[in-house]
């Protein structure tokens, strides 16, 4: 890309400028290695695997999958390709031709953890990094970390994916289809367990472990490399939904087992198998006290831990297993008349102490074998690592920024961080990586920092794109509960003193997601929308996180009442303070959960709202997940008054303004049927309104094509509903023809 193309369209080719940045950070356990992913440029997709050595300051290639793949075809090396930044060009599924033929079961977990890229978007390794291993088009390869070198080519049944590497380098466990199998070794390839049957699975994360509770995998090493953890999920209680592409009326319709709110949930069981012993495995009982979920599982030096709900939610328990009997014992229980959080990195063992983190009063506390080590004002989000001298966190004490700290077993607290800005971590010995953004600089910064180096921090290198905007944001505090929000002005100064500006509500406004930090990566969008004439509003309300328990659990019982009426109550303090912002011309657009806020908005409450994109939408809450939807609505059968206060479909006769609903065909999480059935009684009801359907397209959106167009037919749809002039015309500005070149 030349840098004169639209921004709608760099959008589209960069995956969101995130193209190019370097991710799936680790550190090895001494501190001397850290391993990442990273593609070569702006608009390349394909991830390769790079080193660097934290002593030198040295970033090494370790594997080009444009190489790699000729080499495992037996053919020579290309150098025509090379690390090229446009090889392996996206095809119209938004796979990429390096990838090869991606087993179904791969790109499912794609979906579930929204990986846009291809190439290498997945590896395990020791924790020495001394090793690793990754799948590539169904094909299994171990390379050397430390060495250098060719990967290795090791023999994989068809459509292999999840390969994990056992603690000792020896061998490699891994997935083909339904069976759990182990390879790398003298042995060559074989079976731990496989069984007969379309609903059985051996090592794989069921569909809610997946997309809602963090766990994407379904099989663990002991730290001896000897035995196996494997689940083995059942499906069959789980109903039968069929994934159907009208577009394609010669194709089958795609079977997907879907656990619906109040339906039953996949059946889940664990057996540990020693692969040196031809002994029988042996069953963990690990749900014999009526624990539905089965959250996170940890295997180390230190136990078998295991992390367990109620169905319900409201009671969380650690399990330590005993691989040997296969007995569980109860370390300890979480309660909370709402529900449990799960946060990432733990539980887990360290120093011989239970590390947790539990909802305390006002704040969500780091704790050690259940006495609080951090304070009412920090709210830790998640825990990255844990050793002899304390734990490192991610946590705030302003919801709008994410920091990194330190606590000390005393409680003592290190920020790691300082200044405005969202920040992740890595750690392993003395070396920690902190990857930040904020609103002052492009992109995501990832510094090396380690008391191996006598010199000064390391930047690990990005090749993303600069979105090109000129950010024109302020993050404010508005109305009585100080609901964190973000107005986003034309960079040109549009609207100061001058004519009125049409408002665009641009929220999630739902749980587990924050629109308002400080990082300049969540306003890209927010920011083109007010170039073309909009004053943007993007509000964090109830039931988003950072604010401390209380304020996520106003929503337990009602995901629509408090939702709608922060964002309501937000706009009308917002317009007090900048009477730029023309009330009488207000729309609201959103995705997922956004798109179903912004479907309500305009339903529920038209004198506020003039019009409203809706992609993606949930429309009915029962024919959503278990385990998200009866978190914060409850049972169906218990709580039936939950789902008809939050039905959008009761309120289709009230619709008064324009309404744009936009779905992919193809989406297995938030179906079609969501868009289908609101459009369906929105007819019935003689109430005019527009349907957008995306064939062949999932939740995600990453065929270029499609997000480029996707954005500017919203904003025509916005323009007209709002009776807005359109910017004079340009082709940068026009949908373009699907079929148009990538280059």
């Amino acid at each position: 890309m030349d840098g004169t193309e639209s921004f709608p369209r760099r959008q589209a080719f960069t995956r969101r400028f995130t193209l190019g940045e370097p991710r799936d950070i680790r550190v090895s356990d001494d501190g001397a290695r850290v391993v990442f992913l990273r593609s070569s440029g702006p608009v390349d997709p394909i991830n390769s695997l790079w080193v660097l050595d934290v002593v030198a300051g040295a970033e090494r290639l370790v594997v080009d999958p444009r190489r790699l793949t000729d080499l495992g075809d037996g053919g020579a090396d290309r150098d025509d390709e090379g690390t090229g930044g446009d090889g392996g060009r996206s095809d119209v599924d938004g796979q990429s031709d390096v990838d090869g033929d991606v087993p179904a079961a791969e790109r499912a977990r794609r979906e579930r953890v929204r990986e846009t890229a291809g190439g290498i978007v997945s590896y395990d390794a020791d924790e020495g990094l001394t090793a690793a291993v990754f799948a590539l088009g169904g094909r299994l390869w171990r390379v050397s970390l430390v060495e250098g070198g060719p990967p290795e080519l090791l023999a994989a049944s068809p459509g292999a994916f999840d390969p994990r590497l056992s603690p000792d380098g020896a061998r490699v466990a891994y997935v083909a289809g339904s069976s759990l199998r182990v390879t790398g070794d003298a042995a060559g390839d074989r079976a731990v367990v496989e069984e007969a049957g379309d609903a059985v699975t051996w090592g794989s994360a069921e569909f809610v472990a997946a997309e809602e509770m963090g766990r994407t995998r379904g099989h663990w090493w002991s730290p001896d490399g000897r035995r196996l953890l494997a689940a083995r999920v059942d499906t069959a209680p789980v109903p039968r939904w069929w994934i159907a592409d009208p577009a394609s009326p010669h194709a089958e319709p795609v079977e997907i087992r879907y656990p619906a709110a109040g339906e039953a949930n996949a059946e889940v069981a664990l057996a540990v198998f020693d692969l040196d012993d031809d002994a029988e495995p042996v069953t963990v009982a690990w749900d014999d006290d009526g624990w539905e979920y089965l959250a996170a599982v940890r295997w180390s030096a230190d136990g078998l831990l295991l992390t367990v709900q109620t169905r319900d939610q409201c009671t969380l328990g650690v399990l330590q297993a005993d691989p040997d009997s296969g007995t569980c014992r109860l370390l300890r229980t979480v309660t909370d008349d709402a529900w449990v959080e799960l946060v990432p990195g733990v539980p887990r063992v360290a120093a011989g102490r239970l590390v947790t983190v539990e909802d305390r009063g006002p704040a969500r506390r780091l704790c050690a074998d259940g006495e609080p080590l951090t304070g009412d004002r920090v709210q830790v989000r998640s825990v990255h690592h844990a050793d002899g001298e304390g734990v490192t966190v991610t946590a705030s004490t302003d919801p709008a920024e994410v920091h990194v700290a330190r606590v000390g077993w005393d409680g003592a607290l290190e920020w790691l961080t300082a200044g405005p800005g969202v920040n992740g971590v890595a750690a392993g010995g003395d070396t920690v990586v902190v990857a930040g953004r904020s609103l002052e600089h492009v992109g995501r910064r990832c510094t090396v920092r380690s008391r191996r180096r006598a010199e000064p921090d390391l930047l690990i290198a990005s090749h993303a794109a600069d979105p090109g905007l000129e950010l024109n944001v302020e993050i404010v505090e508005l109305g009585p509960r100080r609901l964190v929000s973000a107005i986003v002005l034309p960079s040109d100064g549009a609207g100061r003193g001058g004519s009125p500006l049409p408002v665009l509500v641009d929220p999630y406004g739902g749980p587990h997601v924050q629109r308002v930090q400080r990082a300049e990566a969540l306003f890209h969008t927010s920011q083109w929308f007010a170039d073309q004439g909009f004053a943007v509003l993007v509000v964090d309300g109830r039931g988003t996180p950072g604010r401390g328990p209380a304020f996520e659990r106003a929503v337990r019982g009602d995901l629509a009442g408090p939702v709608l009426e922060d964002q309501i109550e937000a706009l009308g303090e917002a317009a007090d303070r900048y009477p730029m912002l023309d009330l009488a011309r207000v729309a609201v657009r959103g995705w997922s959960f956004g798109g179903y806020l912004a479907a309500l908005a305009v339903l529920r409450r038209p004198d506020v709202f003039a019009a409203a994109v809706a992609g993606a939408p949930v429309t009915d809450w029962r024919l959503y997940d278990t385990h998200y939807t009866e978190r914060y609505l409850g049972h169906p059968a218990t709580e039936p008054g939950s789902y008809e206060r939050t039905d959008l479909t009761p309120l289709a006769s009230g619709l008064q303004r324009p309404l744009m609903l936009i779905h992919g065909l193809a989406d297995d999480n938030v179906v079609a049927a969501h868009t289908l059935r609101l459009s369906q009684a929105l007819t019935e009801a003689g109430r005019p309104h527009t349907v957008l359907p995306l064939s062949g397209i999932t939740h995600m959106t990453p065929q270029e094509e499609v997000a480029e167009n996707l954005l500017l037919l919203q904003l025509r749809f916005l323009q007209d509903a709002l009776g807005m002039p359109p910017l004079a015309p340009t082709e940068q500005q026009q949908p373009r023809d699907e079929g148009a070149s990538g280059e």
